[in-house]
């Protein structure tokens, strides 16, 4: 059985597209959906019930992006676990079959899929997720802790596969305000499993950020990157080497691609998301109060101080 477990929170129409779009998928096994609903007031929960999926709803101040989708993987009954968003869908009937075929492969542990940006998204989004998510596929392993990268530790939750068996083993981190996927591939990386990018399973998946917006999810992923992509000390350097590749990148695609009018937007744009990035990464520095309102989840920051405390 493969269980697709999606963490909701006022999901409305993106939550029925998806969960319709799973249901539709040609796969040989039975396929069950876990959805964890954080008290949505827009009556997902029976929305997703209506769908024929498993609901449990939790209190909104519980949520957290590693334990919830862990307690998605304890109630599912699939020896196969796939986790999605809400505001993804999968682009045809064959998503499911091509993202969990690679985990056949002894020494895989995990596969993640293509994205590719809703219809109508901006240049730069679009540019984005192309970068991360072409259409070729790779092979991610990383023995040493110097081997860890952004490049080798990417993984994303939006699609992906795991067995059953290696995430409670391998459990999601619960002391993150993001990431959790990219902090778990270092670790499977590091205790010598290798995992899958699967371009032929896709799903559409974007956010329409605004740069105040953008600026705040960056925050919070460079916070959590000492624990994935930037363990090592020469890795900021490697950062602001790939930011620089990466905004040549997006100039040109820009240029080449007739979106010239968006490039004054775009240059904007990528210095607010490399200096959230920027400060993130440097968030030890920064009082509490100030981390909360650069943050996109500033109540998770009231809880880190305990929880790190007892992991202490």
């Amino acid at each position: 059985m493969i269980s697709v477990v999606i963490p909701v929170r006022n999901g409305g129409e993106d939550l029925r597209r998806c969960i319709e779009g799973i249901n539709r998928q040609r796969v040989d096994e039975e396929v069950e959906v876990v959805v964890i609903d954080s008290a949505s007031t827009d009556g997902s929960a029976d929305v997703a019930r209506s769908l024929g999926a498993s609901v449990t709803v939790i209190p909104v101040e519980e949520f957290d992006h590693g334990a919830t989708r862990n307690r998605g993987a304890e109630l599912a009954r699939g020896e196969t676990l796939v986790f999605t968003s809400q505001d993804a869908y999968p682009v045809n009937d064959g998503w499911l079959a091509k993202l969990t075929a690679p985990l056949a492969e002894d020494g895989v542990a995990g596969v993640y899929g293509r994205q590719v940006a809703h219809l109508g998204s901006r240049p730069p989004e679009v540019y984005f997720l192309d970068f991360l998510y072409g259409p070729r596929p790779r092979v991610q392993r990383a023995e040493r802790p110097e081997e860890l990268s952004m490049e080798t530790t990417l993984f994303s939750n939006v699609t992906s596969a795991i067995p059953r068996e290696l995430l409670l083993r391998f459990p999601f981190a619960d002391d993150l305000v993001m990431s959790e996927d990219q902090e778990w591939a270092a670790r499977v990386l590091l205790a010598g499993y290798r995992l899958v990018y699967e371009p032929d399973a896709v799903v559409r998946h974007s956010h329409p950020y605004t740069i105040g917006a953008a600026f705040k999810r960056f925050f919070d992923s460079g916070a959590s990157a000492e624990r994935a992509f930037m363990p090592v000390p020469e890795s900021a350097r490697v950062l602001r080497r790939s930011a620089l590749r990466y905004g040549r990148g997006e100039l040109a695609w820009l240029w080449r691609n007739g979106h010239r009018r968006w490039i004054p937007y775009a240059a904007v744009y990528e210095l607010a998301k490399f200096a959230g990035l920027q400060l993130g990464a440097r968030h030890r520095r920064l009082p509490l109060g100030l981390k909360r309102r650069l943050s996109a989840h500033p109540s998770f920051w009231g809880r880190e101080p305990k929880r790190l405390a007892a992991r202490r």
